[in-house]
């Protein structure tokens, strides 16, 4: 039998004391996205957290590719991509200089003239060079999804990646998780819109 990629067992969040939702379970496998739903306050980003081990669950085991988080340590934390509300960009640096330098830090090798790439792909080819500051909502969100367009990682960790863009880079990102997942990338994400992909997948929701 082969081991789930990504596999959530029995998992509970809590914020205060009180419980987010009820006991959850589900499994992401390569080639495989899972598309978290839920009302406001249902909890989805405290599981996007949670399930990246950047907080514990109140209860249940999440596991990448056999052992817990704890278990898989560095391997895991290499695998994994996380693009929170958080742009986690530095606002006078250009998007081009975030871009390297946030590969840098993920010990990634990239080119400049790959950076200007990924960032072109986003329709950012003017406003590469800007301080991000500068740039508006939407723009910085696509500098800060242009590491998607060079990251290695295999497993995708989104929270509502579609918020802020226009028509164009809507259909820009939603290709390249397409090809993500089509390639053997795992996805997990929040959106309040149905999800415009194309390669199969399945919706999990938060309830109480």
């Amino acid at each position: 039998m082969d081991i789930p990629r990504l596999a959530l067992d029995a998992i509970t969040c809590e914020r205060g004391a009180r419980p987010l939702f009820a006991p959850l379970s589900f499994t992401v496998g390569a080639g495989e996205w899972v598309h978290l739903q839920g009302a406001n306050g249902a909890g989805k980003t405290t599981l996007l957290r949670t399930l990246c081990g950047l907080m514990p669950p109140a209860s249940g085991t999440i596991r990448w590719q056999g052992q817990t988080l704890a278990e898989a340590g560095a391997a895991f934390r290499s695998d994994l991509l996380y693009l929170g509300h958080a742009l986690a960009l530095k606002g006078e640096l250009s998007a081009l200089e975030n871009l390297l330098i946030d590969a840098r830090l993920r010990d990634h090798e990239l080119t400049p003239q790959a950076a200007q790439n990924a960032l072109e792909a986003l329709g950012l080819r003017s406003r590469a060079h800007l301080p991000l500051r500068v740039l508006s909502q939407g723009q910085q969100r696509r500098a800060a999804l242009a590491r998607l367009m060079v990251s290695r990682a295999r497993l995708w960790v989104l929270d509502e990646p579609w918020v802020a863009l226009d028509a164009d880079s809507v259909q820009r990102l939603s290709e390249r998780l397409d090809a993500h997942v089509q390639g053997g990338g795992s996805l997990v994400f929040t959106s309040h819109q149905a999800a415009p992909l194309q390669s199969p997948g399945h919706a999990v929701r938060l309830g109480s």
